[in-house]
């Protein structure tokens, strides 16, 4: 058995990437840690969450080195297969269930469709690949008949993104293209949190995501001002929060990733969470795989980002596995019999996928 990428190259950009990744992902606990001890914070859902990261990018390097083709497909089918089986995944209305879901339902979906997509470029018979897109299109149309009309956006974002890539000579303009949009989301949510859009357009934001949530925005924002570098606390917000306080079943979240950390753990807690995600990306970057399967697993990354960025998707451990399942997924080096060797799966960085 022989990788089919060049051992001294491969083994140094894998490198350098987990190195990164190490460091990212221990500096979010270790923060996480901090500012609890300072505020009386409860880090457990902040650790879980990384736990839950850093065990599912290990599960997708494995899968993805022996099983290139066959693990992003099974992970697209147990993505559908725990949306459709898991009651609280549902986005329809229940009565005992707290806002929320319908974002989690979406970003597993969206990640379901982003690792079929991966499992299409990285198979080698034609209809094999027509039958693992055909999957990724019945995802979006499944988020549509479960009501989800956000996940059926971002799952055809990702099939469309996915088609596109293949058209692309260098990845570093797609990955770029990507970062701008995860940063252009969450500035919007941001601008919206502290009263910085014209007003027509926050009534229209305020008609789609409620206006509940964008109280919890504005709250989320104040609390962070209370202490900008330290936040209020991990897990405290529910409890300082007027909106959430006075909300029956509240599930105590202000319901959007990135204010969530200000509000709980400052700027430096913002600044860990943007480096857990530019490490992703980093890290596709750096992949030898193919240039439409890095991309792929990036679009469906900044999908996830975008949702997260507006809802309370990584509050739910199933997104946070599958978050670093599909990085996992499109970073690993498949392992090939040494007759077998083909480029189709590892070409370079920059390189654009050929037959």
């Amino acid at each position: 058995m022989t990788s089919a990428a060049g051992p001294v190259e491969d083994g140094d950009r894998r490198n350098v990437s987990d190195a990164a990744g190490v460091v990212v992902l221990g500096a979010c606990a270790a923060w996480s840690l901090i500012s609890a001890a300072v505020h009386d914070g409860r880090p457990e859902g902040v650790l879980l969450a990384i736990l839950a990261v850093a065990a599912g990018y290990a599960a997708g390097r494995i899968g993805g080195a022996l099983l290139p083709v066959a693990a992003p497909c099974a992970g697209a089918v147990a993505g559908v297969g725990l949306t459709l089986a898991v009651p609280h995944l549902a986005p329809g209305p229940q009565i005992i269930t707290p806002l929320g879901h319908a974002g989690a339902t979406a970003a597993v979906l969206t990640l379901s469709a982003g690792a079929a997509c991966c499992a299409a470029w990285a198979a080698s018979a034609p209809a094999l690949r027509l039958g693992l897109r055909a999957l990724a299109a019945g995802i979006a149309v499944t988020a549509g008949a479960l009501g989800s009309t956000s996940g059926f956006v971002t799952c055809t974002a990702v099939v469309l993104c996915s088609l596109a890539a293949g058209h692309l000579r260098h990845r570093g303009v797609g990955i770029a293209g990507l970062a701008l949009t995860a940063a252009s989301v969450t500035g919007l949510t941001w601008a919206v949190a502290g009263n910085a859009v014209p007003g027509g357009l926050t009534d229209w934001l305020a008609g789609q995501l409620t206006r509940h949530r964008i109280q919890l925005w504005h709250d989320a924002l104040h609390l962070a001002g209370q202490d900008p570098a330290l936040g209020v606390g991990p897990g405290r917000f529910g409890e300082l929060s007027t909106t959430a306080t006075g909300t029956l079943l509240s599930d105590g979240k202000p319901h959007s990733a990135p204010l969530q950390q200000a509000a709980e753990q400052g700027l430096i807690g913002v600044i860990l969470l943007a480096a857990a995600f530019c490490w992703m990306l980093f890290a596709l970057w750096r992949t030898p795989r193919a240039t439409p399967v890095a991309l792929t697993a990036g679009a469906a990354l900044t999908a996830l980002a975008a949702i997260a960025a507006v809802g309370n998707a990584l509050s739910f451990t199933a997104v946070s596995v599958g978050a670093g399942l599909l990085a996992g997924l499109a970073t690993a080096r498949p392992i090939v019999h040494g007759s077998q060797e083909r480029d189709i799966d590892v070409r370079a960085r920059g390189d654009r996928l050929t037959p």
